[in-house]
């Protein structure tokens, strides 16, 4: 079983790649001082342990990445948590962005369907550390509909359009982070429902995720 460890060098890597997402624009210090918080090797295989902190994706099990941190800065500062929220995160992936948002003191209920993937997280140890996290194995696109309504829904998959079943799942004044869009460029979207039920859309900048799909993979 692998051992991890986290050393003085790579705490002196997480400090300069907060540095970097500092100086790309990301401005919520909750935010950086979560990803300083986190050691990002563990969610890599040990072949990655020398690259980890860099600034790029990773592959994972299942042809799914680990994402760039500093698309999970962003989307993560784009969702402006609170403390105690319910978040409902579509692509569990590594859980690296799972534990991004439980150590801003969130709830996060998040979905995979890769079942290989869903297996790993039951067995990464390092997870054990955050009881607000809740796992499923299931179809993004039917939300957990149970747990609901959430405070925030967190999309780290390109989706094709807007999922509307999703969005039945947010609270009034609640908020959405997608990648919206198909082929090799998506544009981030945050979805703000309105006390109405409308939708107000905001349009941020353009990123690059592995697709949203339907259905579950096991």
């Amino acid at each position: 079983m692998r051992k991890f460890e986290d050393t003085y060098r790579h705490m002196g890597l997480r400090k300069k790649l907060v540095e970097l997402l500092r100086s790309k624009g990301i401005q919520n210090e909750a935010v950086l001082e979560a990803i300083n918080k986190i050691p990002r090797h563990y969610f890599l295989d040990s072949a990655f342990d020398e690259v980890a902190y860099e600034d790029r994706a990773f592959p994972i099990t299942a042809g799914q990445t680990i994402s760039q941190p500093y698309t999970v800065a962003y989307q993560t500062q784009l969702l402006d948590v609170k403390p105690f929220q319910r978040v409902l995160e579509i692509g569990t992936g590594s859980a690296y962005q799972a534990s991004v948002l439980a150590e801003l003191g969130v709830q996060v209920f998040t979905i995979e369907r890769q079942k290989s993937l869903f297996e790993a997280t039951k067995q990464f140890t390092f997870l054990r550390k955050y009881p607000n996290i809740k796992f499923f194995y299931g179809d993004g696109f039917e939300g957990l509909p149970t747990y609901g309504p959430f405070d925030r829904v967190l999309i780290t998959a390109a989706a094709p359009f807007i999922p509307p079943k999703l969005v039945e799942q947010m609270k009034p004044g609640g908020i959405m982070v997608i990648p919206a869009g198909e082929g090799d460029i998506q544009v981030m979207k945050r979805i703000i429902k309105q006390e109405d039920g409308s939708i107000k859309e905001e349009t941020y900048d353009k990123f690059s995720f592995v697709p949203m799909l339907e259905g579950k993979n096991g």
